[in-house]
């Protein structure tokens, strides 16, 4: 109960009891009693439902962009979808890969702790067939049933680069959060002796669903709590919101800034001239072209190929040739 009892409240209950009005049963029947949770100490849940709904957001963008990376690598449809999000321990996720399995280890600067992507014996030999021109089934349009011992060298440099690209991807994902310097550290193929974190770190497991040629398969990222620890703040939708508005007060002068940098192609022409052939190939320097207009009037000036301006031509202080700006043309009023 929410309440402390007072001793007249306690002798009340007790000759109810003994009376037989209130039954042991009732007690545990009532909707105001304290709901009493199994917690497993092995599997502790570290992120909060809205941290994890973030994470789901981010892990979507990956499989989207992965989606676009593995279909220009390979060449051919691949559709990659999110399939689930578990907080789980490191020694749960290491009893449900295979025992020889594609690992790919990351480390993602300044956050904590090696992240680590799985694919399955089946999808790498799908990946490697299909990167060294094969159709990735059999001539009966099944897939290959694979039963790997150990992965040849060739094998472990193809698969080597599509790792290096997840990683890539596992980076662009999360450049919404924080920006990190992930890197391929490295690709092992048993897992049982990667020593990357203990076994009952509890760790967020993201299983993609990946779907190549009409065979389906999964690909999982698994990343320890470590690399939360200094980010959670930043998965809070509220924070979101929060930076949203302070970007919009900024917005106006981050985009005068970023205009200043903008190399503009300015240009005046001073008029145009027709001659022959024959006259063009008989120039000489000191030679005299007469255009189409007289000294007196104001120029066209062009900004990326569009007339903005009515100038007049003179000299600059340095000896330079110079323009100076008298009005808008009707042209940079059409423009705007």
């Amino acid at each position: 109960m929410d309440q402390v009892l007072s001793q007249q409240e306690i002798d009340q209950l007790l000759n109810a009891m003994n009376n037989g009005d209130i039954t042991q049963e009732s007690i545990a029947e009532d909707p105001n009693d304290v709901k009493i949770k199994t917690y497993d100490f092995r599997r502790p849940t570290k992120l909060s439902k809205e941290y994890i709904n973030t994470v789901h957001l981010i892990f979507e963008d990956f499989a989207k962009i992965a989606t676009n990376v593995l279909s220009t690598q390979l060449r051919t449809n691949v559709r990659l979808q999110l399939a689930s999000i578990e907080q789980i321990s490191y020694d749960e996720f290491m009893h449900s890969i295979p025992r020889v399995t594609l690992m790919g280890i990351m480390q993602s600067a300044p956050l904590n702790g090696m992240q680590l992507i799985e694919i399955n014996p089946q999808l790498s030999m799908l990946l490697v067939d299909l990167l060294c021109g094969g159709q990735g089934v059999s001539s009966s349009g099944q897939a290959m049933i694979v039963d790997k011992e150990r992965f040849s060298e060739i094998e472990l440099s193809l698969l080597q680069d599509s790792a290096r690209r997840l990683a890539d991807t596992f980076k662009q994902a999360w450049s919404g959060i924080v920006e990190l310097d992930t890197k391929l550290e490295g690709v092992d193929t048993n897992p049982q002796l990667l020593q990357t974190m203990s076994p009952n770190e509890p760790v967020v497991l993201s299983t993609i669903e990946v779907d190549i040629v009409g065979v389906k398969s999964f690909i999982n990222v698994c990343i320890p709590y470590v690399f939360f620890e200094s980010i959670t703040d930043k998965l809070s939708f509220h924070n979101w919101f929060d930076n949203t508005n302070s970007a919009n007060e900024h917005a106006p002068e981050d985009l005068r800034a970023r205009m200043n940098d903008v190399e503009l192609e300015i240009e005046t022409k001073l008029g145009q001239a027709e001659v022959k052939l024959s006259e063009f190939l008989a120039m000489e320097v000191g030679d005299v072209i007469k255009l189409n207009r007289r000294t007196t009037e104001p120029l066209e000036t062009y900004v990326q190929g569009h007339e903005y301006f009515k100038v007049k031509p003179g000299n600059s202080s340095h000896g330079q040739y110079a323009i100076e700006l008298l009005e808008r043309s009707q042209g940079a009023l059409e423009n705007d």
